[in-house]
């Protein structure tokens, strides 16, 4: 009797202030978490996690020494990925950033070159960008891959020591120029010997990871892979 009346009261909620997929805008059905079942089965997965010459990799082939790279989707300017990706980061809304981290996780936990990874570290905002927005996205990422991938938290990561301006609309150079220097590691000792898997939400010319990377490339025994939502 209980399960009935409080499946009426969503069913009347919904009427009211309805859920909408963050793909789509279609209002969502009460088993769906954020992302509808259509727009499940449409996501544009690049399943190259195995491939050592996928696109992440090719991205930063020749400017870091990686273990792995890759991506879960791919972005189209417009396209799906871009509207749940806008809506993680400008809209206040992190429930589709545990979606979609979970099934980034689901995803890559199977793959052979992420099998043995032991920390997931999200690539930070500087303190008053996180403020700003109420969350780090890519943070938002990785709670919701820990939901399916339980691996070990650290406490202090890297630090986001340089508050730099939007790198939307920068080319390859000002990019990097944008975030050299920008990330310092708080705690170089909890990651001794760890694969590090770095996640972030987009992936374009590489420079924010590739600056987090070098930051962590002085840790004695340290593997460092790479993990994004999408790549463009």
């Amino acid at each position: 009797m209980e399960d009935r009346k409080s499946n009426l009261l969503y069913d009347l909620a919904g009427v009211f202030l309805p859920r909408r997929c963050a793909g789509c805008d279609q209002a969502l059905m009460r088993y769906e978490r954020s992302i509808c079942s259509d727009c499940v089965d449409d996501l544009p997965r690049l399943r190259s996690h195995d491939d050592p010459d996928n696109k992440v990799e090719q991205v930063f082939r020749g400017r870091l020494r990686l273990h792995a790279a890759s991506a879960f989707l791919q972005f189209t300017k417009d396209g799906m990925v871009q509207h749940m990706l806008h809506r993680l980061k400008y809209r206040g809304d992190p429930a589709v950033g545990l979606e979609l981290g979970r099934r980034m996780a689901e995803e890559v936990m199977h793959s052979t070159r992420f099998a043995d990874v032991d920390v997931l570290l999200a690539v930070p905002l500087h303190r008053r960008k996180e403020k700003q927005r109420g969350y780090n996205q890519a943070q938002v990422l990785v709670d919701g891959m820990r939901e399916a991938w339980p691996l070990r938290a650290v406490d202090t990561g890297l630090l986001r020591v340089v508050h730099t301006s939007t790198q939307t609309k920068r080319g390859r150079l000002a990019r990097w120029g944008n975030v050299k220097a920008a990330f310092q590691l708080a705690d170089p000792d909890a990651l001794k010997d760890a694969h590090v898997l770095l996640v972030d939400d987009v992936v374009t010319t590489g420079a924010t990871l590739e600056s987090c990377a070098l930051a962590l490339a002085n840790v004695p025994g340290i593997r460092i892979s790479v993990l994004t939502c999408a790549c463009a």
